[in-house]
């Protein structure tokens, strides 16, 4: 099916999200929608998918007019989405997600439906067929909250799959994805473009968008500024997001690592199924370096950052500048001087219902310049917050605009300034830039790299290698709960992947003007 748009523009107040964007998309072809975060990507999606009205422009499929008014529009017009907060009940299973509103109903006497009897077998039938057509693997019984991220949003796009969506739409889909599920999905898209569907791909990752799409579409500030075949270099493809040239790489000097500010011995932490998530950790971090912990998601990395906040119970000792912090407080361990960037901005980054401003001083609303006593200086906040969101050029509206409502790159960078912007000791910030778009990723590199020459600890949890190595002095691995390795940031990218999947032998890294150690087995545990 052909979906084109012809003139869309959508304004929210004084805010042109969308300025008269024209888009087309063949049959068979994927589409990367590129473009900076707040550019208006989801914006134009969510028109086409019917979740909002423009106020100008038109769509049109296979060369007619239709009118979207909602998402059951969207559907009966074949159009999918996958959205990238899955839109799933986490308590109900596959099949009944899948399903959910277009349930099969068995059949009564003479043929007729049975009203209010599901017809599960067929649900489990049919989620299977296509599960099966498509690759997907996916257990139609299985409880969605009990499923890994990349098997939930295969559920998703099972789910527009079985309504015959002939333009698919993903939205930012790989932002909670390991690189293997990664390679999954892009063979899923590759197989739906060969079965002569039209796919639109919304990113801000280039190499992705130049590995899996036909034709790119960069939009700026809410318009189109460029169309681009996707052989064309990352640095143009950069330059047209963002309006300038950009580094894609952070440039900094040797570390000058000092004293040991963060130091861990013998930590282990329960997961949400009484399993031991994280297994007798040991390791160090010293003022003036960035120790980056790499390892595929799901091997303890959160639950090892939440324990170190104190937001999870956990045996061992945390000291912070030889201070016994291992049964304070989280409020206790952000008064020591830890900052904290947390994995899932939405849950445990930001309060969606307070403004802006007020998530740019949750760590430290109780303290001068920003309270005297019980009583908030408002003013002092919100003046606070203006040069915040000027700095981190957060696109709002307004600094009392609801954090909820800003997009996800966005409530990213009301976090890093939250965060970045006070004096700290130890910085530990999990998946950094997740859903940031190049620009962005550029200023938050270089703010890491700024707080570990001003002489803080950082330590750097990512699922992106080539951020890993960006950033890093040194590398811990993490399998299994485990530190299975120390490494230099020279360690060749296959021997660091062998690392991160239980095999292989990693070095651990010298301590300053200390003398390299020994090889030590990837399967036991290693200490710094």
């Amino acid at each position: 099916m052909k979906l084109e748009l012809r003139g869309i523009t959508k304004r929210f107040g004084s805010l042109v999200a969308n300025d008269r964007i024209d888009l087309v998309v063949q049959p068979g072809e994927i589409r990367a929608l590129l473009g900076e975060n707040g550019a208006g990507k989801t914006t134009l999606m969510n028109v086409l998918y019917g979740l909002m009205q423009p106020d100008e422009g038109e769509i049109l499929l296979d060369d007619e007019p239709v009118t979207i008014r909602s998402p059951r529009d969207a559907i009966r017009a074949k159009i999918g989405m996958v959205h990238q907060h899955f839109m799933l009940v986490p308590v109900f299973t596959v099949a009944e997600n899948v399903t959910l509103g277009s349930e099969p109903v068995r059949r009564g006497p003479f043929g007729l439906p049975s009203l209010g009897v599901v017809d599960r077998r067929k649900a489990r039938r049919e989620v299977l067929a296509l599960s099966e057509r498509f690759g997907l693997r996916v257990d139609p019984d299985a409880l969605v909250e009990e499923l890994p991220v990349g098997v939930q949003q295969r559920v998703e796009i099972i789910k527009a799959l079985l309504r015959d969506a002939q333009v698919l739409v993903l939205d930012e889909p790989t932002a909670v994805l390991t690189p293997g599920e990664t390679e999954d999905l892009f063979r899923i898209m590759r197989e739906l473009r060969e079965g002569g569907r039209s796919l639109i791909f919304i990113s801000h990752k280039l190499k992705e968008v130049q590995t899996i799409a036909d034709n790119i579409t960069v939009i700026r500030r809410g318009k189109v500024v460029g169309e681009r075949p996707p052989s064309t270099s990352s640095a143009e493809l950069a330059a047209l997001m963002v309006g300038r040239a950009v580094q894609l790489r952070v440039s900094k000097e040797p570390a000058k690592p000092g004293g040991v500010v963060l130091d861990v011995k013998d930590l282990s932490v329960e997961g949400e199924r009484g399993e031991k998530s994280v297994r007798d950790v040991s390791f160090q971090v010293r003022a003036g370096e960035i120790l980056g912990v790499a390892g595929v998601q799901g091997n303890g990395q959160t639950e090892l950052c939440e324990a170190l906040m104190g937001l999870r119970p956990s045996t061992g000792w945390v000291y912070l500048n030889g201070v016994d912090l291992s049964h304070a407080t989280t409020r206790a361990r952000l008064h020591a001087g830890i900052g904290y960037v947390p994995e899932d901005r939405s849950e445990d980054g930001l309060v969606a219902d307070f403004s802006v401003a007020d998530n740019l001083v949750l760590d430290v609303y109780d303290q001068p310049p920003y309270a005297s006593g019980i009583a908030l200086d408002l003013d002092a906040i919100r003046e606070s917050a203006v040069k915040r969101v000027e700095e981190y050029d957060v696109r709002t509206t307004s600094v009392q605009t609801s954090a909820g409502t800003l997009s996800g790159g966005n409530q990213q960078k009301v976090v890093v300034a939250r965060e970045m912007s006070r004096d700290v000791k130890f910085l530990m910030a999990s998946q950094p830039t997740r859903g940031l778009d190049v620009g962005s990723i550029e200023f938050v590199h270089k703010r890491l790299v700024a707080q570990r020459d001003a002489g803080a600890a950082v330590l750097i949890v990512s699922s992106e290698l080539d951020e890993i190595y960006a950033l890093a002095d040194r590398i811990a691995v993490m399998y299994e709960g485990r530190i299975v390795a120390f490494c230099p940031p020279t360690i060749p990218e296959q021997e660091l992947g062998l690392l991160m999947a239980g095999e292989g032998t990693g070095s651990i890294a010298p301590e300053p003007g200390g003398e390299p150690e020994t090889p030590v087995p990837a399967q036991e545990p290693s200490h710094d």
